[in-house]
């Protein structure tokens, strides 16, 4: 090759490469995460979002992959948390992101994993997290006043939402710079009590944004519940009904985006179960996504657990249980299973959603026809919903009727092919089993009772009982009051049947008191009246008596305005029904303590166990008395928890780490504690040894706590003769819908971990009634059910079974044809002789 022809080679080949480099430049330049009207766009591609809240601190590291994974498996793309103030900054100035704490590697595990984050950095977070997610220090800077256009409140809120970015943005785990994070959230809400701040609420939440897009501006940032959110971000909606209820984002180039989706509701002590149907949540989802929506957010995807004393006021341990996966991280079906069929579904859906044109035709008040349509092109997606509550209804579409059941909305990705019903459910049901092992309990329990302490041995001295939160600062639930009086003979009432009245208004939120040393009773308030007054009869001697009280919190406040300013703890002390009538000791001087004895010395933990003397337990119920013994670990991997049953209220730790408040005392309206079992991280756990310290604030009798495992291999099929032949499963190729498999009206079992089935505990063909876990036979029933499912079932890892007439009866003879069938089947999984022969040899 002549020099001149080589030379001008290497400089076409010099430009070429220096044209990429500039065009890779611009492109790194150009922001990874955009929107419009219609959705976000990511790589320069519109997307369907089907995202959940998971949060880290709510679980363990080590259950972080599974959790993901899970995600991952039903269909998730996007997993969404906040970032919670207070545990990362618990003092001021002092950052703390070590163990299920530490944001960084959550982060990069979803990111790991091919899935996107959204995150919420609040800093007020709500999330029924103790202060919302402001550490205690914040309230007690001077002159402050949460969430307003507040200098104080402004600084330290924009010092800390920069930390957060700046780590985040070293990390590179931003969109736009090849990390995960595609979205991020500031403030929560604010439009709840945006009005109680008048201008200076306005005024800051335009800063609020204004601020967050400054610090950075590499992905959208979002404002839920916010009307009049600021353009520079999008505001979002919260609710169960957004499909209905949300008036749209903040301006007409902004898609629509459903931030919390409520998968039941967060639960406090004294309520009743939770609960909301896997139906009720598809028909609410696909309204959604029908009506412009492209981010449905589970809120929570995954609860877990309120380690510690991390949950609000009154808030119980478990979080969210009711949730697609439990509080063990168990998959709670049939809502994983239905939200997953879902999400397949509406993906089948993806290129007329997101390209075509929607039209809505009302055909009857009760039935309409949602359609997304591309000229000149095969995309076409219907919705066909069924708005009666009450009856099933068919609904004639392009020439074609369609079954519709009540209160439903069929899915047609092709404007053909039913792929998926809202309200037909072909997923399998599970019902959770809590297991107590022989081989894991806890020997040789002992107990340490606390002192009862007087004003001259507490240290803090004050005219009248000092503000609880100030008091304790956060640092613990509990803070001891004492004074003492002396009276005389004669100003104690004559007659031995009448007693004088202990009586204490308290602002919240529990008490237990103390008269010369004896227990005199408990009292409490509630999350919906956390002010409460505790009367009680005492025995008062002449001479020098005793009055103490251990005042309780059961968490901080999480929501409302100004909640700097709220109050809790003793206000008003009187005694009653004396010979000069009532005495007021309010002013009486009070000596104080934060916490108890047992906490500050941390007799919790194996090292501080040894400062105290312990004795065997006597296997007598008495108030605020430690307990403490020893219990190995379950075998197997199955989550572990403790059942509380015998105990009354208090805390309990497992080898020094603290697994959260009980309250089994504490009754729902249906006469039962709102939370019986406790959930003990495996990595918590050693193999042998394992150091349990419970503080019972009443009283309790712990050799009879049990240590559990928990499982969900319970699981069952409930298939009916009113539900349509499902149509699955089906692919998409060439924007054709194609049977992979013939469709088959069936019930599906299939045991999770690879287990097998090894009993079948319940078996009807004809009007079983019941759920999973709970049915009972009806007066019309196939004899041969039992038979049946075994022969297709016992000993598989899955099995299906075809709801035929002929099947259960003999020459299709049905004894009662005008009673609906329903073929319900609960099956047990466990371990295979062969698994667990091989387990042995390994």
């Amino acid at each position: 090759m002549p020099e001149i022809s080589r030379f001008l080679l290497l400089v076409l080949l010099s430009l070429l490469i220096s044209d990429a480099r500039a065009k890779r430049i611009r492109d790194i330049n150009q922001p990874v995460v955009t929107y419009d009207a219609r959705s976000l766009i990511i790589n320069g591609s519109r997307e369907l979002l089907f995202s959940g809240s998971i949060h880290y601190p709510r679980s363990t590291p080590d259950m972080w992959p599974d959790l993901i994974k899970k995600a991952k498996e039903c269909g998730l793309n996007v997993i969404q948390t906040y970032v919670f103030w207070n545990i990362h900054e618990p003092v001021q100035g002092k950052l703390n992101f070590e163990g299920n704490y530490d944001l960084l590697k959550y982060i990069k595990l979803i990111g790991d994993s091919g899935l996107w984050v959204t995150l919420r950095i609040g800093p007020y977070i709500e999330a029924e997290w103790n202060m919302g997610g402001f550490p205690y220090w914040l309230k007690e800077v001077p002159n402050i006043t949460f969430r307003s256009y507040n200098e104080p409140f402004m600084f330290h809120m924009k010092k800390y939402a920069e930390t957060i970015i700046n780590m985040v943005k070293a990390e590179k785990l931003f969109a736009d710079q090849g990390g995960p994070i595609i979205m991020a959230q500031i403030e929560n809400e604010y439009n709840n009590v945006q009005l109680s701040y008048r201008e200076m609420g306005t005024k800051y939440i335009k800063w609020a944004a204004d601020m967050a897009v400054g610090l950075y501006n590499g992905v959208p940032w979002i404002m839920c519940k916010q009307k009049d959110a600021p353009p520079t971000v999008i505001s979002t909606c919260n609710g169960r009904q957004c499909g209905d209820t949300f008036p749209g984002p903040n301006g007409p180039d902004k898609p629509s985006l459903w931030t919390e989706n409520w998968t039941a509701q967060y639960r406090v002590f004294g309520d009743s179960p939770s609960q909301r149907a896997a139906e009720d949540l598809a028909f609410a989802i696909t309204r959604f996504f029908a009506r412009n929506g492209t981010l449905n957010n589970y809120y929570m995807f995954h609860g877990g657990t309120n380690f510690g004393r991390t949950s609000s006021s009154f808030v119980t341990t478990r979080y969210y249980d009711e949730a697609p996966l439990d509080e063990f991280g168990l998959k709670r079906d049939p809502k994983f299973g239905h939200m997953r069929d879902l999400h397949k579904a509406l993906r089948l859906s993806k290129k007329p959603l997101l390209w075509g044109v929607q039209s809505i035709q009302r055909v009857s008040p009760d039935l309409e026809i949602t359609l997304y349509e591309k000229a000149d092109s095969h995309m076409c997606a219907a919705f066909l919903t069924n708005n009666n509550t009450k009856l099933d209804l068919s609904i004639n579409f392009r020439g074609v009727d369609y079954f519709l059941p009540a209160k439903s909305i069929s899915i047609l990705p092709d404007c053909k092919t039913v792929v998926y019903n809202t309200n037909t459910v072909v997923s399998q049901h599970s019902s959770r089993n809590f297991i107590t092992p022989a081989e894991s309990k806890v020997a040789k329990w002992e107990m340490f009772k606390e002192a009862i302490p007087t004003i001259n041995e507490l240290e803090i001295k004050s005219k009248v009982p000092r503000e609880l939160y100030h008091l304790n600062k956060d640092m613990s639930d509990y803070a001891w009051y004492s004074t003492s009086i002396n009276f005389e003979r004669r100003d104690l009432p004559m007659r031995s049947d009448i007693l004088p009245i202990l009586m204490i208004a308290s602002l919240g939120h529990a008490l237990a008191a103390f008269v010369n040393g004896e227990y005199v009773g408990f009292g409490r308030g509630s999350n919906v009246e956390k002010s409460h007054v505790f009367k009680k009869s005492v025995v008062l001697n002449p001479g020098i008596n005793n009055i103490s009280i251990l005042a309780m919190t059961v968490g901080l406040p999480n929501s409302g305005a100004y909640m700097e300013r709220r109050f809790a703890g003793p206000k008003v002390v009187t005694l009653e029904g004396l010979m000069a009538g009532t005495l007021d000791i309010t002013n009486n001087h009070w000596g104080q303590q934060v916490g108890v004895n047992g906490e500050r010395l941390q007799i919790f933990s194996e090292e501080g166990s040894k400062k105290v003397h312990w004795v065997p337990f006597d296997g007598k119920s008495g108030p605020i008395t430690w307990y403490k013994g020893y219990f190995d670990a379950p075998g197997g991997n199955e989550p572990v928890a403790l059942r509380m049953m015998s105990m009354e209220k208090g805390m309990v730790w497992i080898n020094g780490l603290s697994i959260g408040r009980y309250w089994v005392s504490y009754l729902s309206p249906l006469g039962k504690p709102t939370q019986e079992e406790y959930h003990v991280p495996r990595a918590f756990l050693k193999p042998k040894g394992n150091l349990i310290v419970v503080f019972e604030e009443t009283g309790g009798y712990p050799d009879k706590i049990e240590i559990q495992t928990v499982n969900r291999d319970t699981i069952c099929s409930i298939i009916s003769d009113f539900h349509p032949t499902p149509v699955k499963p089906f692919e998409q190729k060439n924007n054709q819908f194609r049977s992979i498999g013939n469709p088959v009206k069936a019930g599906y079992l299939n045991c999770p971990d690879g287990k097998v089935i090894e009993k079948v505990e319940f078996a009807s063909f004809g009007n079983a009634e019941g759920a999973c876990g709970a049915f009972t036979p009806g007066k019309c029933e196939s004899p041969k059910t039992h038979k049946v499912v075994e022969q297709l079932c016992l000993g598989k890892p899955s099995c299906t079974i075809p709801f035929e007439k002929e099947t259960f009866f003999e020459d299709n003879k049905d004894p009662c044809p005008d009673v609906t069938k329903t073929l319900s089947v609960q099956v047990r999984c466990g371990v295979s002789r062969k698994s667990a022969n091989l387990s042995f040899f390994l």
